[in-house]
């Protein structure tokens, strides 16, 4: 009886053997990279299954793996260059939430006074509904669009009825992240559809925006990678001794009356919030009368945006761009012309 493969030669043997390799390699870094994507929430298997094909495509298979190939390099880089660098935030204003985060602040200092460096701080508390990239001031303008056309979107959600935040019990993030918890009811529910329509709504617009693990709401009190030296020192994780008497408390509510495009790098309100470049009112009644200017600001802001692009793809055109230089090189001649003028014209018009 003949055994499998013997009618190869070495060469052939190990040509074969080489082949296998290069796709087991393949298909494993296939998988490895759209695990790391952050929007892969869907089965990895609709992406990258590999399947048997008929020998007569077998060629246009090879060709379809080395487009594979680039468009998982290309997505790749782009993965590995994005950084969040602005979020969508909810404030938490409420002061009884807010005093009631201070002090479990400071119980947890007075156990462990090197922690105070990992607390948030005064003014800062907030949700986030999604992380993006925005490296320009154009990316900040597409940005505020997108925050602007996120609202009738909310409204539809919410159906005219409050968003109240209910906060109750302290957790945490792999015992590096300290959170306040959101009771369970529908307003978890609200605010799961409120974050899938705003990333949706940016990422049609182009910007990259999410992450790869499930949005779970939470309102962030202390993370120690805010004190990097706190590793240096031992400290390397949040014990729950440190906050068990709050594990059952009740913080308060809050209703959530705005929607902010922030920045996570650029300098802090006088109020310790984050820089804020556009915000959206919610909810049935606006807070007050500064809600209202903002947001008339930010559509005045829109329309100057819109005049802005029409004029730049007006200049775009080859026609405008034919009458420009047709203008400017009869500016020159006429003044290279009048050789009796100490003026040189020319130079204002280049």
């Amino acid at each position: 009886m003949e055994l499998p493969g013997a009618g190869l030669n070495s060469n052939e043997c190990e040509s074969v053997s080489s082949k296998e390799k290069m796709s087991e390699e393949f298909e494993a870094n296939t998988m490895d990279f759209l695990v790391d994507l952050p929007f892969a929430t869907i089965d990895i298997k609709e992406d990258s299954e590999i399947t048997d094909v008929p020998k007569v495509n077998l060629e246009r298979s090879k060709e379809n793996e080395c487009n594979n190939k680039e468009q998982i390099k290309k997505r790749k880089k782009k993965r590995k260059d994005y950084q969040p660098n602005y979020f969508l935030s909810i404030p938490i204003t409420n002061k009884e939430i807010t005093k009631g985060i201070k002090i479990l602040q400071n119980a947890i200092i007075q156990q462990d006074e090197q922690l105070a460096k990992a607390m948030s701080s005064d003014g800062s508390f907030h949700i986030t509904l999604l992380v993006m990239q925005l490296l320009n001031e154009d990316d900040v303008n597409i940005g505020i669009d997108a925050l602007l056309e996120l609202k009738p979107f909310v409204e539809e959600i919410l159906q005219g009825k409050p968003l109240t935040l209910p906060f109750e019990g302290v957790d945490t993030f792999g015992n590096q992240v300290g959170f306040v918890k959101l009771a369970e009811g529908d307003h978890i529910n609200s605010l799961l559809e409120i974050a899938d329509a705003a990333k949706r709504t940016f990422q049609e617009k182009g910007i990259l925006a999410g992450e790869s693990r499930t949005f779970k709401p939470h309102l962030t009190f202390m993370k120690l990678s805010r004190s990097p030296w706190l590793w240096k020192k031992g400290v390397k994780k949040i014990d729950p001794k440190l906050y068990e008497k709050f594990i059952g408390h009740r913080f308060g509510e809050e209703v959530v009356h705005c929607i902010d495009l922030c920045s996570m790098l650029k300098k802090k309100q006088s109020n310790g919030y984050y820089h804020c470049e556009s915000s959206i009112v919610i909810g049935p009644k606006p807070i007050g009368i500064r809600d209202l200017i903002n947001e008339a600001l930010c559509r005045e802001r829109m329309g100057l945006q819109s005049k802005v692009k029409e004029i730049k793809a007006l200049l775009l055109k080859p026609e405008i761009q034919a009458k420009i230089r047709r203008e400017l090189f009869e500016g020159r001649f006429i003044n290279n012309s009048n050789q009796g003028n100490d003026v040189d014209f020319s130079a204002t018009l280049t």
